[in-house]
């Protein structure tokens, strides 16, 4: 596992580093709400990317590590865990059939964020990626009814679970969350040893943009056709 973890974690800092030269500053109004996979995270913290770092850049790297951290538990939850994996198996075979998931197969720049603008006054969206995922849910509800009648065993409802199922599943819960954490502690541990080509990478791609921006920002403020009070 340690040599495991150790390559993955060289493996994405390299595909980030790859991906970093493609960043642009946004040009859209972002929505204000705190990501919660970035905000405080140790993984930000390890990377050396807590301060003057833009969200986007920030977030690339947290969710290419989080693909690591995913990808230790759900093999360790497939070895050592088998209640666990079978009501993980049963609910995305559920939630695969009811709704339309926008949000699946994206790359780890887009991965986790918000699918659709910040909404205006006055300027109602067609359709958003949100309300279709919520739109779909009935239309898919009613074929796996149909379903139903034809292949019992493949009822949409969770089979009721027997209070002793309950505590083993429980127990099979925080089993994984203690390894996501022993994981991701050790994936910080080995990003701190990337920092310097990580931070390197910042200053040569990053940087330059974000200053550009700002004094382009400061010559419009300058232009005389801003208007003054």
């Amino acid at each position: 596992m340690e040599g495991s973890i150790e390559a993955r974690v060289s493996h994405e800092v390299d595909l980030w580093l790859r991906w970093l030269p493609k960043w642009q500053p946004g040009t859209h109004r972002a929505r204000m709400r705190l990501c919660r996979t970035c905000f405080g995270s140790p993984v930000i913290a390890a990377a050396g990317l807590t301060t003057d770092v833009p969200h986007a850049v920030q977030h690339s790297m947290s969710m290419r590590m989080k693909l690591i951290i995913d990808a230790a538990v759900d093999d360790y939850t497939d070895r050592n865990l088998p209640l666990l994996q079978r009501e993980l198996e049963e609910a995305e075979r559920r939630d695969r059939a009811r709704h339309y998931q926008p949000s699946e197969g994206l790359d780890p720049e887009a991965a986790g964020l918000e699918l659709d603008p910040e909404p205006e006054d006055g300027q109602p969206f067609l359709f958003t990626l949100g309300g279709l995922a919520a739109s779909s849910a009935p239309d898919a509800a009613g074929a796996g009814r149909e379903a139903e009648a034809s292949a019992p065993e493949l009822s949409d409802e969770p089979r009721p679970l027997s209070d002793e199922e309950k505590q083993a599943i429980r127990a099979e819960v925080r089993l994984a969350d203690e390894f996501a954490q022993q994981v991701g502690r050790r994936v910080c541990a080995e990003l701190v040893k990337h920092r310097e080509r990580i931070t390197a990478g910042i200053a040569t791609f990053v940087e330059p943009q974000v200053v550009a921006l700002l004094a382009d920002l400061g010559r419009e403020l300058d232009s005389p056709m801003w208007p003054s009070s």
